[in-house]
């Protein structure tokens, strides 16, 4: 029996999400199955309805993946689809595998031979770098950066100076309580000619993307940015 297909099912950014960020390809995709790995169940579901599944929900096959999944683990998931039935990996905001978790999963769909399908959909990362104007030619996401005040400012100058050197954007993300903190530590760290963009709330009406030298980040108002889903990148030289 031919194994099934493992299709990477892009989810809106959030709640408020315009319905223009979803093809309407993914949705039929999506109606299609009845079986899925989701990072959270909860957002899998208000997602699924979204799409207008057309099967009760309780009545679909809904497993989450484990925060640290081992080969057993995996291998588990992955039985339906080696038995013939296909699956959609969803993230619990973006696309799936990409700062994902998901990752795992479909590194060992690889290993065991399924089909891996990804299917377009938002990405957080590459509508900020498309909306920053910084070099889309050559960028790196490193995640979250050090919490710890003076290690996060450490990291921050290593970015820098590696951005300066190859010409290199860099992205980053910080827990959207602690946004603030990270905004005041670029300002008050990084060279007045350096470029930063911050990328808030993308895909929703409140959508706010603005790139400025740090030199008139420090003459402007600080943009509100508590709790708010947050891409920061830069770029020197």
């Amino acid at each position: 029996m031919a194994a099934g297909t493992l299709y990477l099912i892009p989810v809106s950014l959030g709640p408020a999400s315009l319905d223009i960020t979803t093809p309407a390809d993914v949705a039929t995709r999506a109606r299609s199955l009845s079986y899925f790995v989701v990072e959270n169940a909860r957002t899998a579901r208000a997602e699924l309805k979204r799409f207008e599944h057309p099967a009760p929900l309780r009545e679909l096959d809904i497993r989450e993946l484990p925060d640290k999944p081992g080969p057993a683990d995996l291998d588990a998931l992955l039985a339906p689809l080696l038995g013939g039935v296909d699956a959609g990996l969803m993230s619990e905001a973006g696309c799936p595998a990409v700062a994902d978790p998901g990752a795992l999963l479909v590194r060992r769909a690889h290993e065991k031979g399924v089909r891996v399908a990804p299917l377009v959909g938002p990405s957080s990362l590459l509508l900020a770098l498309m909306a920053s104007g910084l070099n889309g030619q050559s960028f790196t996401f490193h995640g979250y950066l050090p919490v710890d005040e003076e290690a996060r400012k450490r990291r921050l100058r290593e970015l820098e100076a590696e951005s300066a050197r190859f010409s290199r954007t860099q992205l980053f993300i910080e827990t959207p309580y602690r946004n603030e903190r990270m905004f005041e530590a670029l300002r008050s760290t990084c060279g007045p000619e350096t470029r930063l963009c911050i990328a808030r709330d993308l895909t929703t009406a409140d959508e706010w993307i603005v790139t400025r030298r740090i030199a008139d980040w420090k003459c402007a108002p600080a943009p509100e940015l508590s709790k708010r889903p947050t891409v920061f990148l830069l770029l020197a030289g």
